[in-house]
């Protein structure tokens, strides 16, 4: 007769071993990353300056192209000029609607740059549509080309998917937002000019104050 023989079963891991090593690897994938967690913060910082709000005037937007081929940049505009700036966003170049704004624009500037601001225009378009578009309209100011759309978008005044919103920006040289809004020709315009009336209005008055608080000639 044949003598049958049993067969040993394999040995199976200790059940603990296995549940060791799914802990393990659970407690891997929970864990978020060094990334994931700064996201949420880095998106937060792409959000458009509001009015009041003080910023780095070198971090808001990329270069830029004056409509005479200079590259420049929103602190360098600022920099140059004696009390800030004014900033008007047109969607393109000598049609009716920025024709309007512009030399709206260029009939107030006497008025608008009365306290120091340096005013200018920002589009996408390029140099010479900018350039053409001075020339025609008599522009006083400068013609700002923003072909990337970056300080347009830093604005929050482009569209998506491409595009410019009419819109009036103003800075002073400290970096302080004082007009950040959308609106219409006659809107940005007036926006534009009851900023300078206000500040207009707040020179004249520290002007009395001081010459209250000033000794006379004689000293009195």
């Amino acid at each position: 007769m044949v003598e049958l023989r049993k067969r040993k079963a394999p040995i199976q891991p200790p059940l603990a071993e296995k549940r060791s090593k799914k802990d393990q690897q659970s407690a891997t994938v929970s864990i978020p990353s060094d990334q994931e967690k700064k996201s949420p913060s880095s998106s937060s910082s792409n959000k458009p300056p509001k009015v009041g709000d003080t910023i780095a005037l070198d971090k808001l937007g990329g270069e830029i192209e004056t409509n005479d081929g200079i590259q420049t940049t929103l602190k360098k505009l600022v920099g140059e000029s004696k009390s800030g700036i004014v900033l008007f966003t047109y969607p393109r170049a000598s049609t009716p609607g920025c024709t309007k704004q512009a030399c709206m624009f260029r009939d107030g500037y006497d008025f608008l740059t009365s306290t120091g601001f340096s005013i200018f225009g920002l589009s996408a378009d390029s140099p010479k549509a900018n350039t053409t578009f001075r020339t025609k309209q008599t522009l006083p100011y400068p013609l700002l080309s923003d072909t990337a759309s970056t300080l347009i978008a830093a604005l929050g005044l482009k569209k998506n998917p491409k595009g410019t919103s009419r819109g009036v920006f103003a800075v002073d040289k400290e970096g302080k937002v004082l007009l950040l809004q959308a609106g219409g020709p006659d809107a940005t315009l007036e926006a534009a000019r009851q900023l300078v009336k206000r500040i207009s209005s707040d020179n004249g008055s520290k002007s009395d104050t001081e010459k209250l608080k000033s000794p006379g000639k004689d000293g009195k």
